[in-house]
């Protein structure tokens, strides 16, 4: 039986390979770092103060900050008490974006952030776990004369969590509260040019509607979406991309079934490794830019999870199918108690990102953080996944353990081997070796740069150029991924050669050290 391209190929062949999926994994870095833009642009927006004369509206009235049908305009809430205008008739209004811009849907999503600049007042303080409520409506339009379209409309409720650093005397009247930003609005698909927002803040003092919430003064917002050159880079990367990942996997799939035997449970998870990978790849995105798809965050979130969750299943199965002392094997019941917790963990993060996204499809102002049972709920499905990731990592560390173990007691009868033997077994020995350290610097690589993309604000500049931290952690890791499967069903497919009759001594060697090189994406 043939051995695995690994185990067959020569060290020259395998030196010209790594060499160039190590020019690809940089490609992929410099990419984002050079060739795109910071993944995110944010703007900030501060609401207009707009006045609504008309007290029993029978229709839905727009109100527009600025332009040729611009509101009636207040200044301060000083002005509004002067002219006898109740809080129920001001209009907070803000139009996406900025004048003279538009949005494209190359953007992908639009998050909206909220602060309130509320004044320090010894009359007027904000209570104890104060709740502002905000009756919110969203429309859209495609050019600058049309009539708005409603989007959304909704009654939501934030809860206010500010601190007065200083101490609260006459004296200080007038000083902002350091409030924190709340999670206001997510859209998952930004297929118009021009975003209008209309608030109000009702107050009913009878039911205790936005009362002790302090003196509002203002309304700022920052709005977050994807640049739309990084959106370019991405989707030409995943179009990229998605050809190599599926003819590889087809040539692997082909050079399984080629073999006289059927495929063994390994080489399955392979291939579904690789159709996890090639889901993620396929650049559906591209359809998004012509149509207002609003589910393609939860879409993406959905193929990301599945991809993560076939990742750490093949890990598992790649160490149990590889340890000489697991007595049975290549059957995928034998792994129910180490896949059952990675399908729980992605099944907790699957419903809470239902409870957020899935709920956005239909009111896009819905967050499960702005509720405190919301969010021990949230924080409670995070803490399970966490639990489960922790345990999985402790027994696949005990599973690489004894996949090491049983290498050095192979390798302790080597000199007792002919001299052809014994050579053949020290380079696969060596290769395995150097493959792991290239796995430490991988992981090693992905940790560097999720703590630079977490702590770097936007850019470093190198020379005359500027890299762009975000962008390359993005495309490098991403690029990591693909290069991680392509390796593993390129070498591990079945050659076509033959190492004398002590082939099948060689392949089981082989399937002693797999486990190995799943090791990297760990981190």
């Amino acid at each position: 039986m043939a051995g695995a391209i690994i185990e067959n190929m020569s060290t020259k062949k395998l030196v010209i390979v790594g060499i160039t999926l190590l020019l690809f994994q940089a490609f992929a870095f410099m990419v984002g770092g050079l060739l795109a833009p910071s993944p995110t642009t944010a703007m900030p927006y501060t609401a207009t103060k707009c006045v609504d004369t008309v007290k029993h509206r029978q229709e839905k009235k727009w109100f527009m900050p600025w332009g040729p049908n611009r509101c009636v305009k207040i200044q301060s809430f000083k002005e509004a008490v002067a002219q006898k205008i109740e809080a129920n008739n001001i209009v907070f209004a803000v139009h996406i974006p900025l004048p003279n811009k538009e949005m494209s849907s190359w953007f992908q999503f639009m998050l909206v952030i909220l602060q309130f600049d509320i004044a320090f007042k010894m009359y007027n303080q904000i209570e104890d776990g104060a709740m502002v409520t905000i009756d919110v409506g969203l429309a859209y339009r495609d050019d600058t004369v049309g009539e708005w379209t409603q989007m959304a409309q909704s009654f939501e409720q934030r809860k206010l969590n500010c601190n007065f650093t200083t101490t609260k005397t006459l004296e200080n009247e007038g000083r902002f509260y350091e409030c924190d930003l709340m999670p206001f609005m997510e859209v998952g698909s930004v297929s118009h040019k021009y975003y209008l927002l209309n608030m109000r803040l009702p107050v009913n003092e009878r039911k205790k509607v936005n009362m002790g919430i302090g003196e509002i003064k203002d309304i700022r917002l920052v709005s977050i979406h994807q640049n739309g050159g990084f959106t370019r880079v991405w989707f030409a990367m995943k179009t990229f991309l998605t050809p190599s990942i599926l003819i590889i996997m087809i040539w692997y799939w082909r050079r399984i079934t080629l073999m006289s035997r059927p495929p063994v449970l390994l080489e399955k998870v392979i291939l579904a490794l690789g159709i996890s990978m090639t889901f993620i790849n396929i650049p559906v995105e591209w359809f998004s830019i012509s149509f207002n798809w609003t589910w393609m965050l939860l879409f993406g979130d959905i193929r990301q999870g599945i991809f993560y969750s076939m990742l750490l299943s093949f890990w598992i199965i790649f160490c149990g199918e590889h340890l000489m002392d697991q007595t049975e094997r290549n059957r995928f019941s034998v792994y129910w108690k180490q896949v059952g917790p990675i399908v729980f963990g992605s099944f907790c993060l699957f419903i809470f990102d239902m409870c957020e996204r899935g709920v956005q499809l239909t009111n896009p102002f819905y967050s499960i953080w702005a509720s405190e049972v919301g969010t021990e709920l949230a924080m409670a499905f995070i803490i399970v996944a966490g639990i489960c990731a922790c345990l999985y990592f402790l027994f696949l560390c005990f599973m690489v353990f004894q996949v090491f173990r049983n290498i050095s007691g192979k390798r302790s009868s080597l000199p007792a081997m002919s001299k052809a033997r014994r050579l053949h077994y020290e380079g696969l020995i060596f290769r395995f070796k150097f493959l792991m350290l290239v796995t430490l610097f991988c992981a090693a690589m992905t940790v560097i740069f999720f703590i630079i993309s977490q702590v770097n604000e936007g850019h470093w500049h190198w020379g005359e150029r500027t890299v762009q931290v975000n962008s390359a952690f993005f495309t490098g890791i991403y690029g990591m991924w693909n290069l991680y499967v392509f390796a593993i069903m390129f070498l591990y497919a079945p050659s076509h050669k033959r190492y004398g009759d002590e082939q099948s001594s060689g392949q089981f060697f082989l399937l002693l050290s797999h486990s190995l090189i799943g090791f990297c994406p760990l981190l």
